[in-house]
């Protein structure tokens, strides 16, 4: 995979798990009666899937470049590993003192979905930009 189509994918990827977050955010909203904008905007999420998912890009391209087969499923794997570990910050995230305290329960609901769907949006895309080479 060359440095471009990486970009491409990371954007592209991004993009889709922005929009998935957002859609999330606001059914989970409607569904619960909370409101989370202060804490989890669209914009925030359209970025850091986009970041994460660029990353994710660049981690190709150099396996790439290296041309270690083995080293696309060590990389998806590590992707997963990464978002699992992603949570943690949920969990001891601290919110503003005029928050309500049902409110701030319900708040790892809807973030930590969030954090699977950029790998997610990457490696179902990842076959559209870039044909695997056989191992054998």
């Amino acid at each position: 995979m060359n440095f471009k189509k990486g970009i491409v994918l990371g954007i592209t990827s991004g993009i889709v798990a922005g929009g998935v977050g957002t859609l999330y955010n606001s059914i989970y909203n409607e569904a619960f009666y909370t409101d989370f904008s202060s804490v989890l905007n669209p914009t925030g999420i359209f970025i850091a899937s986009i970041i994460g998912c660029l990353l994710m890009g660049m981690g190709y391209v150099v396996a790439a470049r290296l041309k270690r087969p083995l080293l696309i499923p060590i990389l998806n794997v590590l992707y997963c590993i990464l978002s699992f570990a992603s949570i943690i910050g949920v969990l001891n995230y601290k919110f503003p003192l005029t928050m309500d305290a049902d409110m701030i329960g319900a708040f790892p609901g809807l973030a930590i979905p969030m954090h699977f769907f950029p790998a997610l949006s990457f490696l179902a895309l990842v076959p559209f930009f870039w044909k695997h080479e056989s191992r054998n």
